[in-house]
């Protein structure tokens, strides 16, 4: 299949205001796909590649992108060929050899398609053909129930794996999608929730839970065979032996738990993300580093005991089956409909040093990889207001728009900034056009890709975090950062300082020693 039958199709599902249309048109395409071309139909109209985020940035992409070819030559099959060979590449002369590759693909592609394949790489697809769309396209193309696809998609973990088999097996294609042990699930996600009162009345009564910043894990166990999977279904089996040895002692022969891992201080407070991720590097000394920085398991479901699948539950009936096995792993919970004793648990959950809570509704089932209605994960807001260092050129839909933002915060110390992140998320379209007119007005300095501009514009970002980062000259970035709005009624001299941001920042979390120095000496962030 030409890659510009599936990007004609995705530019009408964009187009499209009905789901129904949506649907037909998804459907068609995927019943035209060669059996070999289905995965990567799916994942590419999904807005993904198959081999996930390949690292390629935006001054890649903008020496490389323009489309030259007149006429759709491209296949799927040499698209994902080529990502594949991109990802292959590493050590010595690879920045080179990825850049004359990725010069060659666009070099191949017409103007529509080399606009879809920038959009591709760096996830900004978003024709509307998410999870639940795609999953109705694929019964649709297919003949088969779509409640018999979203069974078997929660089983595998894979929409794409589960269209092969769908759409060149049939119904009979799908039988082999079930919890087994030992092939992880999708994990279930959690939508952003509101109000807390709001919430709670939306669920009613509602089960709350301490919010960890720590690494998903997935425990499957069969006698005294345990593997731990992580949330993108990798085994970390060998990164994690306490965690093992935990589950191997529980009083059940045969599991799945969902839950995390997490690194905690000798007071119980826990590390931030960023250290408890550490014991998973590929070079770790595990031994070393479990005495070092011991990992502790939460758990929080439970969908296979012993013999029972137990998915299709209710959540209070899960919840139940994984204390009667592991109450002394089962994250501290809360269950009740009055909003005063919510908010205390929520208020208990931050002295604690989580992030949040967790609010979960009794009657909900556990929808692998879903962001399922039923949970809602609820943390207090953070916002700073930061000024503008730098704008980098949009690509795709905002190709001609100054878009990814550069974020300082002004160091009292030296009177500079200090980059903090970037950040293209939470602009409309009206915020792109203002933003390109003003920071021309007041650029000092362009490379093609990223135009510099006098620290002259505040902007107020919301954001998840503060965490340690060595890319940049404070040592420390902002995690999901996204922008707010403008504010024309704040001076830069009026903007938040690193000391406001440190102390939003995680226990322990340091500044870079000589950040201030390094920064009024002009030293720019990667």
């Amino acid at each position: 299949m030409l890659l510009g039958e599936l990007v004609a199709t995705s530019a009408r599902v964009g187009a499209s205001s009905r789901r129904l249309e949506k649907i037909g048109l998804l459907s068609e395409l995927l019943r035209r796909a060669e059996a070999d071309e289905i995965e990567i139909a799916v994942a590419f109209l999904a807005g993904r590649l198959r081999q996930g985020r390949i690292g390629i940035g935006g001054a890649a992409l903008q020496s490389a992108a323009g489309g030259a070819s007149r006429e759709p030559v491209l296949t799927l099959s040499e698209v994902d060929e080529t990502m594949s060979r991109f990802l292959a590449l590493s050590g010595r002369g690879s920045v080179s050899a990825r850049s004359s590759l990725l010069s060659s693909l666009f070099s191949r592609a017409t103007r529509e398609e080399s606009d879809f394949l920038a959009r591709l790489l760096v996830g900004e697809v978003r024709q509307g053909a998410l999870g639940g769309l795609m999953e109705e396209a694929v019964a649709r193309a297919s003949g088969i129930p779509v409640a018999e696809i979203r069974r078997a998609h929660f089983f595998a973990g894979s929409l794409e794996t589960v269209a092969r088999a769908a759409l060149t097996e049939g119904r009979a294609g799908l039988s082999g999608f079930r919890a087994d042990l030992f092939r992880p699930l999708a994990p279930m996600l959690a939508q952003p929730g509101g109000d807390l009162d709001e919430s709670l009345r939306s669920l009613g009564e509602a089960a709350l839970e301490y919010k960890l910043d720590g690494a998903r894990i997935q425990i499957h166990r069969l006698g005294d065979d345990v593997r731990v999977y992580s949330r993108r279904l990798h085994d970390v089996t060998p990164a994690v032996p306490e965690i093992v040895e935990v589950a191997r002692a529980l009083p059940a022969r045969e599991m799945i738990l969902d839950g995390e891992a997490i690194a905690l201080r000798p007071d119980g407070t826990p590390h931030p993300f960023q250290v408890t991720m550490s014991r998973f590097g590929r070079r770790l000394d595990v031994a070393r580093s479990r005495e070092t920085l011991p990992l502790r398991a939460f758990l929080f479901d439970a969908i296979r005991l012993d013999g029972q699948d137990l998915h299709d539950l209710p959540a209070r009936e899960r919840f139940r089956a994984l204390r009667s096995v592991a109450e002394g792993l089962a994250v501290p919970q809360r269950v009740t409909s009055d909003p005063a004793e919510a908010e205390a648990f929520f208020d208990e959950a931050l002295r604690a040093g989580h992030e949040g809570v967790m609010m979960k509704g009794l009657d909900s089932r556990y929808e692998a990889g879903r962001r399922g209605g039923g949970w809602l994960k609820m943390k207090p807001a953070h916002t700073l207001d930061l000024v503008v260092l730098a704008a980098e050129w949009g690509h795709g839909r905002r190709t001609g728009w100054l878009s990814n933002l550069h974020l300082g915060a002004r160091d009292p110390g030296s009177g500079s900034y200090v980059m903090l992140g970037k950040t293209f998320k939470g602009m409309t379209d009206e915020m792109l056009e203002w933003q390109t007119r003003r920071f021309r007005e007041i650029e000092t300095d362009t490379d093609g890709t990223t135009v510099h501009v006098r620290p002259e514009v505040v902007v107020e970002v919301a954001f998840n975090d503060v965490q340690a980062s060595p890319q940049y000259p404070a040592g420390i970035a902002l995690r999901f950062a996204r922008v707010k709005r403008y504010r024309p009624d704040k001076t830069p001299a009026e903007a938040d300082t690193l000391d406001r941001v440190l102390a939003l920042a995680h226990p322990g979390t340091k500044r870079r020693a000589g950040s201030a120095e390094r920064a009024a000496a002009g030293e720019a962030a990667p």
